[in-house]
């Protein structure tokens, strides 16, 4: 007896390695496309361009601060990891998504087989091919998915296990899971409803005890949906965006409209699309009330049979279903609604009861069918599965990159004008101004009022040297908004390309008055002030962008220059360090800290040694190809000692400087040499005869 056991239970546990392998096996075959993919939309605003990426003190605002992005502290923990293991190479982001979602799917077939939910294998496969999900799993961004998802899995696991076994170390477990998914993701803070779901479905009631239980992940949910409210509330404050604030009658309507729709995009996947249209909802139509009325209908009806076995199997799973949207139904305002109410993303958990509720139903009536109905069953399952795979395979080329996934929601929903306008941008950065005006003028068309367009296309005409063109874009901006920092800050440096230097200090002062943490601002106020010689004033502003993003090469270099200029080389010296520390082999800072090294007057800076290794690099990058490089390098020989070395290196390069027609350069070349062959180095010059690469 006890052999047999010992048999089966070696047999149950291959069947779940052959089926978790199978599982994860077809994911990663359907999502094989999405490792060609690149970075797309806000990816740059969590990790890309996120100061917080660089550097300790950055992961601590993570955890500390709205300003790191949005409060997804752990999520973005996570990118902060991935970012200093891989750089920006966009294949492992996306590789770690296909992998988290692979392993979501053997999780969710884990879960609903504790449940006992029939054709659990079944819908775990169809949920982890469905291409409602591709959204989540090729857009890094949506890391906040995949990795809420495992938490959320495991706390809902571990849970059970705690249920079943009472130990105490598995509802410690179950709380530290449910936490991370909520600090991955907020609207995970459905947790504690799902659980209680799932203690109903498995014992037909609830008693006081599952209440108690659950009690610290709902205050845990509380404090972090109302952080989140004060984080979407703060950044649509700042956007100056208030279209999409809904009464509660036009809250209810779009809670029933996008219920059916989610429901719809799952049951039948066509149409999909990065940003849906937006819906008007239009509460004094007849029309518009049907999608909620007809949830009522169907919550009457469940009611109404609710002893019979389907009945509790429909309520768990369509309670599981709109229980996981309910943060995304309108009853909360989502800077997301901006542009559409409805997003596939949103449903990335949500999915998972109304799928298993499917797949339960299919496979009952196909056990009751007797033997041929799991043959016809089983062939209905392959063939659902390989159209699956096959449209999630061709939805993941529309995220191959921003200018891909931008035309392909256009030729879905051609008056998205957020899309135009990220077009715009697009091809802005590969050069295509005139396209890219195009596409910012056509999403002003489409929404007059639309900031970021006006502000875009003042850039574009700025480039142009359009100026008047580009200042009345601005103006209209910030006719708009008075409050857009960005607008400001551009019209400033319009203004500054004009040579009205006065009139710029004033636009970009009054950026800082609207956002002081606006570091572009603060360095083009550095840069005008440095015009207007006011030199203590510009050494503060470039501290001020250090103190904001303290990885910023260009802004160190720029101050070691002004440092030297007053006779401050300590300083400079530390500040062309810097620069050398986040760009090893940057030139212009490989050549002034060369040059100072090898020719300052003071005996206790000059580093001869030193000197001939910063030239050296500095002339291997160039190739010897540049007269001033070579400057360098004789100057740093000759303080090292080298003089023959000094003396060949100089006739090089006085031989380049006279080619190029550098004229003066080749004379001081000339005197140096002189010195070099008396057996002297060169000491005393400033910085602004120094030569430059």
């Amino acid at each position: 007896m006890n052999y047999d056991i010992t048999n089966a239970m070696k047999e149950s546990w291959k069947s779940v390695r052959l089926g978790s392998a199978i599982i994860v096996l077809l994911t990663l075959v359907a999502y094989l496309p999405a490792t060609r993919g690149g970075f797309i939309w806000d990816d740059d605003d969590h990790f890309i361009n996120n100061p917080a990426m660089l550097s300790v003190e950055g992961l601590r605002q993570i955890w500390s601060s709205l300003a790191a992005s949005r409060y997804y502290p752990l999520t973005l923990t996570v990118f902060w990891v991935q970012r200093h293991f891989w750089g920006l190479h966009p294949l492992p982001y996306h590789a770690v998504n296909i992998v988290l979602h692979a392993v979501n799917a053997v999780l969710l077939w884990t879960l609903l087989r504790r449940l006992k939910v029939r054709g659990s294998w079944v819908a775990a496969v169809l949920w982890a091919l469905h291409p409602v999900n591709v959204e989540t799993v090729a857009w890094v961004t949506e890391l906040k998915n995949t990795q809420s998802g495992l938490f959320f899995l495991l706390a809902l696991l571990v849970f059970l296990r705690f249920e079943h076994g009472l130990h105490p170390s598995d509802y410690v477990m179950a709380l530290v899971c449910g936490a991370a998914a909520m600090l991955s993701k907020p609207s995970t803070v459905v947790l504690p409803g799902v659980i209680l779901l799932c203690a109903w479905w498995q014992r037909g009631r609830w008693t006081r005890n599952d209440f108690l239980r659950v009690a610290p992940l709902v205050v845990f949910g509380v404090c972090m949906s109302l952080l989140t409210i004060v984080e979407q509330r703060y950044h649509i404050a700042n956007e100056g965006t208030s279209e999409w604030t809904l009464t509660a009658v036009q809250r209810l309507v779009l809670a029933g409209r996008a219920v059916w729709f989610y429901a719809g995009k799952l049951l039948w996947p066509t149409d999909l699309c990065f940003i849906y249209p937006r819906w008007e909802l239009r509460v004094h139509s007849i029309m518009a009330w049907l999608p909620a009325a007809g949830l009522v209908l169907v919550a009457w009806a469940l009611w109404y049979f609710r002893r019979a076995d389907s009945a509790r199997a429909m309520t768990f799973g369509l309670g599981c279903f709109i229980l996981a949207l309910l943060p995304v139904l309108g009853f909360f305002d989502i800077y997301f609604f901006r542009f559409s109410f409805v997003a596939d993303h949103f449903q990335y958990l949500a999915s998972m009861g109304l799928i298993a509720l499917v797949a339960g139903a299919g496979t009952t009536v196909c056990r009751r069918a007797g033997q041929g109905g799991r043959h016809s069953g089983m062939l209905l399952v392959a063939a659902v599965l390989t159209m699956l795979g096959m449209s999630t395979w061709r939805q993941e080329q529309v995220y191959k990159d921003l200018e891909t996934l931008w035309r392909g929601t256009l030729t879905k929903n051609p008056d998205a004008w957020m899309a135009h306008y990220n077009l715009g941008v697009a091809l802005a950065s590969q050069g295509k101004f005139s396209d890219a005006m195009a596409e910012y003028a056509t999403a002003l068309r489409i929404k007059p009022d639309y900031v970021d367009a006006h502000n875009n296309l003042g850039v574009a005409l700025t480039n142009q040297g359009k100026f008047s063109d580009a200042i009345a874009e601005f103006t209209a901006a910030l006719r708009i908004n008075p409050d857009n920092a960005v607008a400001h800050n551009n019209l400033g440096v319009t203004l500054a390309d004009q040579g009205k230097v006065s009139e710029a200090v004033a636009e970009y002062t009054a950026a800082l008055w609207i956002k002081s943490d606006f570091a572009e601002a603060h360095y083009n106020l550095g840069n005008a002030l440095l015009q207007q010689r006011k030199v203590s004033d510009a050494i503060h502003q470039y501290e001020n962008v250090l103190r904001i993003t303290p990885g910023d090469a260009e802004v160190h270099n720029n101050l070691g220059d002004i440092l030297y200029q007053l006779g401050r080389v300590s300083e400079a010296i530390t500040q062309y360090r810097e620069v050398l520390r986040l760009k090893p082999d940057w030139p212009p800072a490989l050549a002034k800290l060369a040059w100072i090294l090898a020719v300052d007057r003071n005996t206790s800076l000059r580093n001869g040694a030193e000197a001939v290794q910063l030239a050296e690099r500095l002339c291997t990058i160039i190739k010897d190809q540049q007269a001033g490089a070579l400057d360098v390098l004789a100057a740093a020989y000759a303080e090292a000692g080298r003089f023959s070395d000094a003396i060949r290196v100089a006739q090089n390069a006085i031989g380049l400087a006279g080619a190029a027609g550098q004229q003066e350069l080749a004379r001081q070349i000339q005197e140096r040499l002189k010195l070099y062959q008396a057996g002297q180095p060169f000491q005393g010059c400033l910085a602004s005869t120094a030569p430059s690469s």
